[in-house]
C-alpha cells in the first residue's frame, strides 16, 4: 500500500526519458524529455521511468524542450490535454500542422480534440515544461503518427515496430522476426483526420489561465467536464481553484483525485500529512481519503484538480 508521500511527484525530481517517441533523433526534436508521472503514458520506449504506477483511470504526464524544439505532429483516439507550468508554448494542427496554430502562456489549458493530428513547440527563451492529462489508462494504445514523421524518423535510426516499441539501429536494434514497421496511413485513411479551423479549436478547446483566475475568485471554475468552459467527457474532469474557491476544510475524495498547481504555493493535507507543493508538481489523492489544499503565502495562486468520472475514455465528446 503507497503512501501519500509515495504520491507526491515533485517538479524538481521527475526523471526523463529522452528517447520515449519516434522523432527522439530527428533535428529539431532530438532534444525534448518526457515525464511520466501516474500510470503507464504513451512513450514507445522501454527506458521510460513511471514514478507513480497506480491505474486511476487516466495518465499524468509531462514534456520539456529547450527552445525551438518541437513534438511531432500525432493523433490521439483518447483525451491529451495540456497546460503550460514554464515557457511561452505553439500548438499547432493538422496534416502537416498548418491547419491552425496558438500560443499558450503559464496556466493556460488546451484539451486538443481527439482524432486530428497535432504538435507543440518552445517559443520561449528558456527550457519549458507542459503538463498533460491523457484519457484511459492505457493512453499508449491511442497514438498514431503523421506518415512523414515516420519517414523522417528511420532516415535517422529510429524504427517503430507494429507492436508500439522503438527500435534504434544506432544501437544495433532489429525488428524482431515476429514485428513488422508500424504502417503508414493510407491516403484514404488519412481523409479521416480534419483540418480543423482556428478560431473553432481555439473558441472550444483552450482556456486561458487569467479568466480561470478571474471565475474561481468565489468557487471553483469548472474547466472540462460536461458543463465546463471546455466540454468534454473524457473519464475526468479539471477544476481550478483560486484563493477565494480553494478547499480549506477536509473533504473526501470519492474517486481519484489529482492536484497540481498552476502558480503559487499550496500547503495540501492528505489524511493528516502536510506538505507544500507549487507548479510542476503533482500529488495523488486515492478514494477515501480526505484533502485540502490552501494557498499557503501571499501572491497569486491557481491550482488545477483533476478528478476521475465514469465516463469512458474516448473520442472527444460534443454533447450528442
Amino acid at each position: 500500500m503507497s503512501t501519500v508521500q509515495d504520491r507526491i511527484v515533485r517538479y524538481g525530481e521527475l526523471k526523463p526519458c529522452k528517447t520515449a517517441f519516434i522523432d527522439a533523433h530527428t533535428p529539431g526534436s532530438d532534444q525534448k524529455e518526457n515525464f511520466t508521472i501516474i500510470g503507464g503514458g504513451v512513450s514507445e520506449s522501454p527506458d521510460q521511468h513511471v514514478h507513480i504506477t497506480d491505474k486511476i483511470g487516466f495518465n499524468i504526464g509531462a514534456a520539456g524542450q529547450p527552445p525551438k524544439c518541437r513534438n511531432s505532429l500525432h493523433s490521439h483516439t483518447t483525451a491529451e490535454v495540456f497546460f503550460v507550468a514554464k515557457g511561452r508554448w505553439r500548438f499547432f494542427w493538422g496534416r502537416y500542422g498548418t491547419a491552425g496554430e496558438f500560443i499558450a502562456e503559464e496556466g493556460d489549458i488546451f484539451n486538443i480534440p481527439t482524432g486530428i493530428f497535432r504538435g507543440f513547440e518552445n517559443v520561449g527563451q528558456d527550457y519549458g515544461m507542459i503538463m498533460a492529462i491523457l484519457g484511459g489508462d492505457d493512453a499508449g494504445g491511442g497514438v498514431t503518427w503523421a506518415p512523414q514523421v515516420i519517414e523522417d524518423a528511420q532516415a535517422h535510426g529510429l524504427m517503430l515496430g507494429d507492436n508500439g516499441v522503438l527500435y534504434d539501429s544506432k544501437k544495433g536494434h532489429e525488428l524482431p522476426h515476429n514485428v513488422r514497421p508500424m504502417p503508414l496511413l493510407t491516403e484514404e485513411q488519412l481523409k479521416g483526420y480534419p483540418e480543423v479551423p482556428v478560431e473553432e479549436v481555439v473558441g472550444k478547446y483552450v482556456a486561458r489561465y487569467w479568466d480561470l483566475m478571474a471565475l474561481s475568485a468565489n468557487k471553483p471554475a469548472v474547466v472540462i467536464g460536461e458543463n465546463g468552459l471546455i466540454k468534454d467527457k473524457p473519464g475526468f474532469e479539471v477544476d481550478f481553484l483560486g484563493r477565494g474557491s480553494c478547499v480549506s476544510k477536509p473533504v473526501k475524495a470519492v474517486t481519484p483525485v489529482v492536484l497540481m498547481p498552476a502558480s503559487g504555493h499550496w500547503s495540501i493535507i492528505v489524511d493528516g500529512y502536510e506538505t507544500t507543493l507549487s507548479s510542476g508538481d503533482t500529488a495523488l489523492v486515492l478514494p477515501g481519503e480526505s484533502y485540502s489544499a490552501e494557498p499557503s503565502m501571499t501572491g497569486q495562486a491557481g491550482l488545477y484538480r483533476i478528478t476521475a468520472t465514469d465516463d469512458p475514455a474516448g473520442t472527444t465528446w460534443t454533447g450528442t
